[in-house]
């Protein structure tokens, strides 16, 4: 059998969801929605940004770069499920078993690095509104965004490397439903202990670090809300944060629960993982931009220019 990077697996098999045999069309017909759905959201939110004026901000610039992660993030894994739900093959061939694990990296670690810089922004905002315009300029922006997508691309390839240098012997039946480290390494016929521990030190210092971040700017930001002395200030000041607070929190759960224990529950990490690519997603539209009245407004004029509401 042909070997790949000293290993004789080609191929490896999805088993999917834990203790749901049988259930396949009820998955099914519950996820194919949540995934539309992810995919609708956050495209119209891109297109928004991309085409209001008004919305040519640095909020709305990270948060267009937020529905791309959204859109490939949920892409990485989902359509791979839904196709084995409905009975089409489990197989995953060996080079896209380290695609799908680089990208599931590569997109989720963007996540904490955006949310880090979406903290910036808004402390920023908040904490030095007059020279908001001048430190968040377009050049700053581009600059910010495009190292949370290479400090993306370092962090997965570190983690991809340590994975898949290891040889696979066989058994080739991944206990998951897409490929990822917790689920591969046991089927690795050499010592992972290396593999565990720079994997377990590489996703707890990217979160540590950038939830710290976090940590610093909403205190600041907290400070400076609770110095405003109206009302109707604090209240504005604290809606322009309080969805971020929520997305980060739904981010973090996830992190912690999967791989930042000693002796993860396969169960219970499944869960959270089909919440964390599914739902997650698809609320991020949801909590950041389609109750905010500037995004409507934009929706609301892209769907006249083509016929289908009447303006207003």
């Amino acid at each position: 059998m042909e070997t790949q990077n000293s290993s004789v697996v080609t191929q490896f098999i999805l088993l999917g969801i834990p203790h749901t045999e049988g259930l396949e069309t009820i998955l099914f017909v519950l996820f194919l929605p949540f995934y539309a759905c992810t995919l609708l959201g956050n495209l119209s939110i891109l297109v928004a940004v991309i085409s209001s004026a008004r919305l040519h901000t640095p909020m709305y610039f990270f948060l267009g770069n937020l529905s791309v992660f959204d859109v490939g993030f949920s892409s990485v894994t989902c359509p791979k499920m839904l196709l084995y739900l409905v009975g089409l093959s489990r197989l995953i061939s060996y080079k896209d078993c380290v695609s799908q694990l680089f990208f599931f990296h590569f997109l989720g670690s963007i996540e904490c690095f955006l949310y880090t810089v979406m903290a910036y922004d808004r402390f920023t905002a908040i904490c030095h509104p007059l020279q908001y315009t001048v430190i968040m300029n377009p050049r700053v922006c581009v600059a910010l965004a495009a190292g949370t997508w290479l400090l993306g691309c370092i962090h997965s390839s570190v983690l991809t490397f340590l994975t898949f240098t290891l040889p696979y012997c066989g058994p080739n039946q991944v206990a998951h439903f897409f490929c990822d480290i917790p689920a591969l390494l046991p089927l690795a016929c050499a010592d992972t202990s290396l593999a565990q521990r720079v994997s377990f030190t590489n996703v707890g210092l990217v979160s540590l670090v950038c939830f710290l971040l976090i940590l610093v700017s909403y205190t600041r930001i907290t400070v400076s809300i609770l110095s405003i002395r109206t009302t109707e200030g604090r209240r504005r000041a604290f809606s322009t944060c309080s969805a971020h607070l929520i997305a980060i929190l739904c981010a973090y759960g996830p992190i912690i629960t999967v791989y930042l224990q000693p002796t993860p529950n396969p169960m219970l990490g499944t869960v959270v993982q089909i919440l964390m690519n599914l739902v997650g997603p698809m609320l991020n539209p949801m909590i950041y931009t389609l109750r905010n009245k500037e995004v409507k407004t934009a929706l609301k004029k892209i769907l006249h220019r083509t016929g289908r509401v009447s303006e207003g």
